[in-house]
């Protein structure tokens, strides 16, 4: 007898472009942030005055929204572990997507004093809650639904939106500079890019909304795994993948917001680059760190994301070695051959670090546990890496930030070692 309540599946197209559309608006997103906090929000959310404190203050907003993500791991995870991946995705593209735009329409410091700074937090940590609960669901819904032998291949395609999301935010805030003047721009135009993204989250809720859930939630569901508290069983019986995952992608975040926020706040104060040169550069360094995205995941599939992830990790470390004698003044080649290997190596590392952190918890709690090792790795690698290394490359020269680095890839190391050889895609 044919069974004719059988579940709809997700075609391979739908899949991948569904988890591609929805990480490249959020880190779309993201980005336009990072960018407006080094050149647009010092100069006009914050008091008149000292402009490296008032960067400091606008790179302190930044890291908010890192603190925020792991309440948003642990809300959207819940809901995604109790509820369903499709609705989850939904809801928090739209928590990121309406905080970016609000940011569009706020008043500034001239207008309305002390609260421009703080609802532009307030907004900030709205984004951090977003991407909170959005980057473990496009994780989930592609290595769900990916056959035996291509997890990594699938796993990679959301991590192809952190690239994606950097080039469309740089290349808007280029064109901005080519078309606008001075003044036009921080009268108007830096609120361009913000309000632009309503388009964007538009688009990828009509893809998202067409999707049904992933095999292995429904495997789930019908097996009554799912579980009533997930944060609870994470912390209670999974505590040492959660802490391996945390500290396996440290070095992932610590490498990218030095190559990213770090390095045009430094190459556009202290080394004398003018902003859109310095944007350029950068632009040629993300096409690398897109193409290597790809290579990485056919490595991982053929020896898998562990291996990957630990060759990628070993090169990072001997990259911090040399940050400064290539990250120098007054030499273009230089800094240009430095971006495009630092941001090479962060596609190495990012492309299996999705598949990797997912791999290490059961379905009934694989979105709560993979979202919240994510963005705890997000607090201590990325939320305070642009302030902390600004503050060592002051203090202690340019070096020191190199050193940081190759510390944070020790550590990676060491957590990547605590994970299994032959990890478990079972619901148990």
């Amino acid at each position: 007898m044919t069974d004719t309540t059988a579940q709809p599946v997700n075609s391979k197209g739908r899949v991948l472009f569904a988890s591609l559309i929805g990480t490249t608006i959020e880190f779309f997103d993201f980005y336009i942030y990072a960018t407006a906090a080094v050149l647009v929000f010092p100069r006009l959310f914050f008091p008149a005055g000292d402009p490296a404190s008032a960067t400091l203050q606008s790179l302190a907003t930044f890291a908010l929204a890192f603190f925020a993500r792991p309440i948003g791991s642990a809300l959207f995870g819940h809901f995604g572990d109790r509820v369903g991946r499709k609705a989850t995705l939904v809801a928090a593209l739209l928590t990121m997507g309406l905080s970016t735009v609000v940011i569009g329409l706020l008043p500034t410091y001239d207008s309305i004093g002390v609260l421009a700074p703080l609802l532009l937090a307030l907004c900030r940590l709205g984004q951090g809650l977003g991407l909170g609960g959005e980057w473990g669901g496009a994780v989930l819904l592609a290595t769900e639904n990916a056959p035996p032998g291509k997890r990594a291949w699938y796993g990679m395609f959301p991590q192809l939106g952190a690239p994606l999301g950097f080039f469309l935010a740089t290349g808007v805030f280029l064109l901005l500079a080519a078309l606008l003047d001075e003044r036009e721009f921080f009268d108007w135009g830096w609120r361009v890019p913000f309000l632009g993204s309503a388009v964007l989250v538009a688009l990828g809720l009509w893809m998202r909304l067409k999707l049904t859930e992933t095999p292995a939630f429904q495997r789930a569901i019908d097996r009554e795994e799912r579980v009533r508290l997930p944060m609870l069983v994470v912390l209670t019986r999974h505590p040492r993948a959660l802490l391996a995952g945390m500290l396996a992608a440290l070095a992932t975040f610590v490498l990218f917001y030095l190559m990213t926020v770090f390095a045009l706040s430094w190459g556009t104060s202290s080394l004398g680059y003018s902003r859109d040169a310095f944007l350029w550069m950068q632009m040629l360094g993300v096409v690398l760190f897109a193409l290597t995205i790809p290579l990485s995941a056919i490595y991982a599939d053929r020896r898998g994301a562990r291996a990957a992830m630990i060759a990628a990790t070993a090169a990072i470390a001997l990259f911090g070695l040399v940050f400064a004698p290539m990250f120098v003044a007054g030499s273009l080649g230089g800094t240009l051959l430095f971006l495009s290997i630092g941001l090479a190596l962060m596609g190495f590392t990012y492309g299996p670090v999705g598949t990797i952190l997912a791999e290490m918890f059961p379905t009934s709690v694989r979105y709560t546990g993979a979202s919240l090792a994510f963005n705890l790795s997000g607090i201590f690698g990325a939320s305070l890496a642009p302030y902390i290394a600004t503050w060592l490359a002051l203090n202690h020269g340019l070096a020191s930030v190199g050193y940081y680095l190759t510390g944070a890839a020790v550590l990676t190391l060491l957590a990547l070692l605590m994970v299994p050889r032959q990890p478990s895609w079972s619901s148990a």
